[in-house]
């Protein structure tokens, strides 16, 4: 790898990640969230944050092998409890009104041969501990965005085939280009994707369809639309009107499925990573909205899991469109990190909703949600349903019905 052209390219990177990602503003606040091994990239992201005039910025770093001893050997009563200092440094964000930005660069099977017990019991009471800082995400209160760098171990499973010593330049190359720093002009290349993306919401929004009908192998569900959704994208704007990228890269238009209007078959075409763990080879049977039969090759016991962890984990909260011909698709590269796999394919996420998929939806109290058919859950889980094959039509509310999807691809 050469290395000034590299430094060069981590320099862009840390550069969008805060002034296109977080969009830091002058005097704000910034929590990293990181793990050991992207020191240097850190670095960079905090000196940037400063040179666009952040105020203090705080890096909580992680490391792996303390994450594998925590849950190989802590006594079991550990996985029932969260740190309640750790729930008041998540407040304390959200009342400076701050920004935090992760980056992601962990082993996809960290935490394999771990009891699932232990994996989403902790999961469960970290989400229960943090339920307003994620209400808070969902709505759009703060800032917030995910990026990735590569590791040695992420790099060995996606790319095994190839000689161990290429292998992190060969992720970092694709991470790359899915991000855009391998442009000229990043940033500017952003504003014009994000614009794009953009208008395909807007179309989308504007048909207001009644129900997507998904066929492809192994699937053949209708998601039934609340009447006044909104389709959004990965670019949002915080409470006090300041854009962000929550995801970077993103290639996405979502919204809002109405809880108890989800029914038939939708099998995975991508795994789904995990908590460490690889789950793949599934198909989830739905029916009225719940979830009322499960089958996996691989993972069928951390799978119940998520989908019986509440009362709301086994409702569908997200139904997001991603043509086959998009940037990470066309990689023909498999990540197993789901902020990449995501944007390569259509993707329903178990779990609760993002509110601002529906007019007003912010300011609506949990009767008024549950009444426009909105979920809620301690879970928000993505998992990757798209292919080539993959036909989508929507139905308006007279019946008449309207390609969306053909093969994989946009169809108007």
């Amino acid at each position: 790898m050469n290395t000034a052209q590299y430094d060069h390219s981590l320099e862009k990177y840390a550069e969008l990640a805060v002034k296109v990602g977080v969009n830091i503003q002058p005097g704000q606040y910034l929590w990293v969230a990181a793990s050991i091994g992207t020191e240097d990239f850190v670095r960079l992201v905090v000196k940037k944050a400063y040179e666009a005039g952040a105020g203090n910025v705080h890096v909580q770093w992680s490391d792996e092998e303390v994450t594998r001893s925590f849950y190989e050997h802590a006594p079991e009563d550990e996985f029932n409890f969260y740190p309640p200092w750790l729930v008041e440094a998540h407040k304390e964000v959200i009342d400076k009104k701050g920004a935090i930005l992760s980056i992601e660069s962990e082993n996809p099977d960290l935490l394999a041969g771990i009891s699932t017990d232990r994996i989403t019991s902790y999961a469960k009471v970290k989400a229960e501990s943090l339920d307003y800082f994620y209400e808070v995400l969902e709505k759009d209160g703060i800032s917030w965005s995910i990026v990735a760098l590569p590791s040695q171990k992420w790099a060995d499973k996606v790319f095994p085939d190839v000689s161990q010593n290429e292998r992190v330049e060969k992720l970092w190359q694709a991470i790359s280009r899915t991000v855009r720093i391998d442009q000229k002009n990043p940033v500017e290349a952003w504003n014009s994707h994000i614009e794009l993306l953009q208008k395909r919401a807007a179309q989308l929004t504007e048909k207001n369809f009644a129900k997507l009908h998904y066929k492809g192998k192994g699937t053949d569900i209708t998601v039934e639309l609340p009447e006044d959704h909104i389709w959004l994208t990965g670019a949002s704007k915080n409470e006090q009107g300041h854009p962000f990228i929550a995801n970077l890269p993103t290639e996405e238009v979502y919204t809002v499925p109405h809880r108890l209007g989800v029914n038939g078959v939708v099998s995975n075409t991508k795994p789904l990573a995990y908590q460490g763990n690889i789950i793949d080879g599934f198909s989830l049977t739905f029916e009225e909205g719940r979830v009322v039969d499960i089958k996996a090759e691989i993972g069928l016991e951390l799978l119940e899991k998520i989908v019986y962890m509440d009362d709301g984990s086994d409702y569908l909260g997200e139904i997001a469109l991603v043509p086959h011909q998009s940037p990470i698709s066309s990689t023909g590269i498999l990540f197993y990190n789901t902020l990449f796999d995501e944007n390569a394919s259509n993707h329903f996420a178990l779990g609760s909703c993002y509110p601002t998929c529906v007019k007003g939806g912010i300011f609506m109290n949990d009767l008024e949600r549950e009444v426009h058919g909105l979920n809620d859950s301690v879970v928000h889980e993505d998992f990757m349903i798209g292919s080539e094959e993959m036909d989508i039509d929507g139905i308006h509310r007279d019946g008449t019905i309207e390609p969306v999807f053909r093969k994989g691809n946009w169809a108007f």
